[in-house]
């Protein structure tokens, strides 16, 4: 069995119900680890908590994660730490970012994300704990309920297209990044879990860089959409925080045998008929 931390958001919602005999969900007020293996998905989601709780990341990221840690160390039982990271860890990186690509992040939720890796890292050779650390690129799916500008912007727009609403796309959409449906996420994080090599990080992703803007263009024609696309350019913070282009190498996935079933095309689509 597989206790979930973080199983009533996005990605932990979609993992519990597409493998439902095979995990416990972890309530949000429980550090209680109930199974040898460990799947963690507790985190902020964005870089923006600076302006309205700038502990937040802190304490989300880092110290509940310490917590759970030092329970886990204690368990009678144990299997494997598996700790969800992101793509924004990278930062600054030449392209495809590969897991030893050097990191620099810059916004909080970047920097603690990053600095949570470490003390996973750093706690679990202390203790001889087995860890795993997942990298995420993009991830969107119809079921993610938290859509903003802030959050899957990929989605908050199409939601706009479909509604015939104006939007202004950053830089022209003139970027790249690297999406994955939220069930393929789920299946690669299952892989690795199964068969994934111990202590180490991997990247999940499909590997293939999308121009934004040819994405929203897909999305406008599905949708036969009235709105009027232009162009902005992105503010100040979003510039310090966010780099342009992203996209990951992820050859350690599909040697482990991982194939993408849903590609952003048909995802697009599922995402317009939604």
């Amino acid at each position: 069995m597989i206790s979930v931390f973080g199983s009533t958001g996005f990605i932990g919602t979609k993992f519990c119900e597409m493998y439902r005999s095979e995990v416990l969900k972890i309530s949000r007020d429980s550090i209680e680890c109930k199974s040898s293996d460990i799947l963690y998905l507790i985190s902020t989601t964005d870089n923006y908590n600076v302006f309205t709780n700038c502990t937040l990341d802190i304490e989300t990221n880092l110290i509940v994660l310490m917590k759970i840690l030092e329970n886990f160390k204690n368990s009678k039982d144990q299997g494997v730490f598996n700790f969800i990271s992101s793509w924004f860890v990278y930062g600054d990186t030449p392209l495809p970012a590969k897991e030893g690509s050097q990191c620099e992040p810059r916004g909080f939720y970047s920097i603690t994300k990053l600095c949570a890796e470490q003390l996973v890292e750093s706690y679990c050779k202390t203790y001889n704990i087995n860890y795993r650390i997942i990298r995420l690129a993009n991830v969107y799916g119809p079921s993610d309920l938290g859509v903003s500008k802030r959050k899957n912007a990929l989605q908050f727009l199409i939601n706009r297209l479909k509604n015939n609403e104006p939007i202004d796309l950053y830089d022209n959409g003139e970027f790249i990044r690297d999406y994955i449906h939220v069930s393929d996420a789920c299946q690669a994080i299952k892989l690795i879990m199964k068969n994934g090599p111990i202590n180490d990080i991997i990247n999940v992703g499909s590997g293939k860089p999308t121009m934004f803007k040819d994405i929203i263009g897909t999305a406008s024609k599905i949708l036969n959409s009235k709105s009027k696309i232009g162009s902005m350019s992105p503010p100040d913070f979003h510039k310090l925080v966010q780099v342009k282009d992203m996209c990951l190498d992820v050859e350690k996935l599909s040697n482990l045998g991982f194939k993408q079933k849903i590609s952003i095309e048909d995802g697009i689509k599922i995402l317009c008929q939604d």
